[in-house]
């Protein structure tokens, strides 16, 4: 038997304390004082860097047109206009005027569309763009990445990072903390410190002014898209969460574009961004403010999550909601999130008639991958199979498209082609069926076939850079 004896009090006294700092007090200690991970250590700059002065000073690119897509001039009808004769009243070898400076291109240039990413840790780590970048032999032409209102501040290290790269910049601007996300579904959009009301209000004015102050001040364009994803109820800036009303979304949004124009921030692509529609989902008319308070139209989609399981195409993912989209408003549309699962084997397939299927839908001028790992891997870099699929894909020249500091960001696309209309018939008198004719169907005359309920699809829990 053990005696109690003061050296052995002393050791375990010792031994005690070293396990209360080596398991409470030094991870305490470490999570107060480590670095954020999605923020830049230092002092944000506000000067233009060096190489974005050269960049903004140089001759405008000319534009290009992908090929095999219709520019204006070869648009039916169009013709172009004579060169006008002389008419006797000019000097002979007088100079000519100086040529005008090209007009920016462009971005994507008319008929072609851009491919982005959306990656976790976005400008602070590129890696992962990298990476997916050699994997599919296509450098990205957008990089999507969040922040949010809990940061306080604006960096225009977040956009510079990206724009030197000559990717354009789009910010999913959260009015939320993603560090205090409820890991209950239906309470993640409960921050009543974000309720729309507030900033309906003004109680974040001068954290708005503060960054139409810094996009101004960038020297070119960025795609701001602001609280994504409002026509469901896992967001606090939902109108079904929060405590939010019905109709304070558009004041929202109307509220902090309004700030940004009064700043002279004219620069920035609004992007009003809804998931795909659902059962349930918050009316998308209800929620738009307006042609004149957006710029495109987002959508996020994807094959793999609650409720879409099943083996679903592109089109099959997205085409009911572009449907209802066209009813209200004819912007461009970009998917501003997509992936699709590979639980099935179906990645790559899945990827194959994506690019099938996208040049179907011209209006469509823009795709965003999101490649990391949630709910499920998402990553196109994650399999061979899927990688080769993208490159192949991505291959097209209508994807070959470049971002610069000087591009001018695409805000109308033409119009669908209505279908050829086949010439009348001539109507002939209808045939007199026999005395002895019967209709030999089972439904009663003047009935109408059931109408199939649809199939109700749950929404996916959208990926943030948190």
């Amino acid at each position: 038997m053990l005696r109690i004896t003061v050296p052995r009090i002393v050791g375990l006294l010792a031994l005690a304390l070293l396990a209360t700092y080596a398991f409470v007090l030094a991870p305490q200690y470490n999570a107060r004082n480590a670095p954020a991970p999605y923020v830049f250590a230092g002092t944000a700059p506000t000067a233009m860097p060096d190489w974005l002065v050269a960049a903004l000073a140089a001759p405008a690119p000319a534009a290009t047109t992908p090929a095999g897509a219709t520019t204006p001039a070869d648009a039916p009808g169009d013709t172009p206009a004579p060169t006008p004769a002389p008419t006797g009243g000019e000097t002979t070898g007088s100079p000519a005027p100086a040529p005008a400076e090209a007009a920016p291109a462009p971005f994507p240039a008319p008929g072609g569309a851009f491919m982005g990413l959306m990656t976790k840790a976005g400008p602070y780590d590129l890696d992962p763009v990298e990476e997916f970048a050699t994997a599919v032999k296509h450098r990205p032409n957008v990089l999507e990445f969040s922040v949010g209102w809990w940061d306080k501040r604006f960096d225009r290290r977040v956009f510079d990072t990206v724009a030197e790269r000559g990717i354009m910049p789009m910010v999913a601007w959260e009015p939320w903390d993603f560090h205090k996300e409820s890991k209950v579904d239906k309470l993640r959009g409960e921050q009543p410190d974000y309720a729309l009301s507030r900033i309906i209000g003004g109680e974040f004015d001068s954290y708005i002014k503060q960054w139409a102050e810094g996009v101004k001040s960038l020297g070119y364009p960025v795609a701001l898209r602001f609280a994504h994803e409002m026509n469901g109820y896992w967001y606090p800036w939902a109108e079904q969460a929060n405590g939010n009303r019905r109709g304070q979304y558009v004041q929202a949004w109307k509220h902090v574009h309004d700030l940004f124009r009064q700043a002279g921030a004219d620069k920035v692509v609004w992007v009003w961004s809804p998931n795909i529609d659902y059962e349930n989902a918050t009316p998308l008319d209800s929620l738009y403010p307006g042609d004149d308070y957006v710029d495109w139209i987002g959508l996020s989609g994807y094959y793999g999550t609650v409720g879409l399981e099943k083996y679903a195409s592109f089109e099959q993912i997205f085409e009911p909601t572009l449907k209802k989209l066209r009813t209200f408003s004819p912007k461009p549309v970009v998917i501003t999130e997509t992936a699709a699962t590979d639980s099935s084997g179906q990645k790559a397939r899945w990827i194959t008639e994506m690019f099938e299927q996208l040049p179907r839908h011209p209006d469509i001028i823009g795709l965003i991958w999101y490649e990391a790992v949630k709910e499920v891997d998402w990553r196109v870099t994650a399999s061979a199979a899927s990688a080769a699929a993208y490159a192949a894909g991505v291959s097209a020249p209508r994807y070959a498209g470049q971002w610069t500091v000087r591009s001018q960001p695409l805000l109308t696309v033409p119009p669908p082609v209505p279908p050829a209309t086949p010439p009348a018939a001539t109507p002939s008198a209808p045939a007199t069926p026999p005395p002895s004719a019967r209709p030999t169907g089972t439904r009663p005359t003047g009935t109408t076939a059931p109408t199939r309920k649809p199939t109700s699809t749950k929404p996916r829990s959208s990926p943030s850079a948190g």
